[in-house]
Formats: C-alpha cells, structure tokens, sequence
C-alpha cells in the first residue's frame, strides 16, 4: 500500500521540511517534489526536525505527469472554484478512497504552490478535487497544514482497519490515461472534430468524463485498440 503526497511547485523550502514531519507523524514516507523553488535546503531539513529520513528519500522530477505516472487514483488539493467542475472529495472522503484505491496500487495526493495553488492544467491530471472543510470567511491554509490535515485523515482510516482488497483488475495508471489522452486527442484533430487553435476546453471536459469512469487497464486498452482502428489508415500503418 502506497499513499505518495505529492507537492508542485513548492516555492518557500521550510514547507517541504514541516511536510515531511507531518507526512512522518502520519506514518506515510514517500514524497515527490515537482520543480522546487529549493531543495535540498538547509531550512527544509530544520523544519523536519526528525523527519529527514522523509527529506532524504523524496524524489524531485520536472513535471506532475513523472509524479504520477504509475499511480492508479490521484487527488488535487483546491479551494479554489474551477471553471469546469471536478469531482469534489472532503479531506475525510478523500482519504477513504486514498485507501480503497491503494490496495490495487499507488496513489497520490498532489498539493501545488503556496499562493496560486495547483493551475487548471495540473488539476486536470487528478481524478478529484480534494478539499478541507473550512470558515468560508477564512479558508486559506498553510501548506504544510494541509498536509498534516489530510494525512491525519489516512492515518484515521488505517487506525480503523479500513484497508478494502484490491481490484480483481487494477486500475488504469495516470501514465496510462495520459497516453490515452493524446492518442484521442490526436484522433479528433485530425477528424477535426477538435479546433486545433483551442482544443484544451473539450479535452478537459472528456478527462473529467473517464475520471468519473475510473477505467480499468483492460477497458483502456480496448479504447486504445478502437482508437487505432479509427485512424486513418497511413497514420494506422505508422502506428504499426
């Protein structure tokens, strides 16, 4: 069982290290930095404070799909309001299905910077959105905090033995639907089904509808394999 937090972006280095006590408090030690501001970093490792062991374990890559290329469910921590609506999971509910889903393979709960938060484009690669109840007059939240909320939260549902058996067939991995992903995209603009000068709208419509779907690997590979039948037939054999 594998819960990965996963920060993007981080710009201030003693959130990464007050992140790794959180994450070493919770129980959970995998953590990836996507692009850091600084890492590694002296005020990281002081903010640890017992928990360098997390620090010196965490892998640093350039981008969130490297992140969570081989995980089968991933969440995005948000409080802010989208322009097409995501499926919403409380830090409680998330945490549940954090669970459920870990016992089929990986996952990930993806956190972005701290003053913008993760951008539309990376919240496009999670199938939740991921939210803390808070005052709505005041919900703004230290990153390192929300951590710590949201992993408490995991460590409630390990504390009540909720660990589900996993899928008969596991999940789809994010590397998966990402490769599916730019093969229908590719598909649809040469059907010019897609505008190519503004394809990104639709696209984020059709990612929210196979989240909600949480495809198997067998059911992505029999969209795959209808995909490749559909292709025109040069672009078939170049497949091939």
């Amino acid at each position: 069982m594998t819960i990965r937090i996963v920060l993007v972006g981080t710009t201030h280095p003693g959130n990464i290290g007050a992140t790794a006590r959180a994450m070493k408090n919770m129980g959970l030690g995998e953590l990836v930095l996507v692009a850091p501001r600084s890492f590694p970093h002296e005020e990281a490792t002081a903010r640890a404070s017992g928990a360098e062991d997390v620090l010196a374990a965490a892998r640093v890559v350039d981008t969130l799909e490297a992140a969570v290329a081989d995980c089968v469910w991933v969440a995005g921590a948000s409080a802010r309001q989208r322009s097409i609506a995501w499926p919403e999971l409380s830090a409680r509910e998330a945490a549940e299905k954090a669970m459920a889903e870990s016992a089929s393979g990986p996952v990930a709960l993806v956190f972005g910077p701290e003053k913008s938060g993760l951008s539309n484009e990376d919240l496009a690669r999670c199938q939740a959105l991921l939210y803390i109840p808070t005052a709505p007059d005041f919900s703004s939240l230290n990153l390192a905090m929300s951590v710590q909320v949201v992993t408490y939260e995991v460590q409630m549902q390990r504390a009540a033995g909720r660990e589900p058996p996993a899928r008969e067939v596991r999940p789809a991995t994010a590397g998966e639907m990402e490769n599916f992903y730019r093969h229908l995209e590719e598909l649809l603009l040469a059907a010019r089904f897609l505008d190519p000068d503004n394809p990104r709208h639709l696209m984020k419509r059709l990612r929210r509808l196979f989240a909600r779907a949480e495809p198997d690997m067998n059911e992505i590979n029999i969209l795959r394999g209808i995909l490749a039948s559909l292709a025109p037939a040069e672009r078939r054999s170049d497949r091939e």
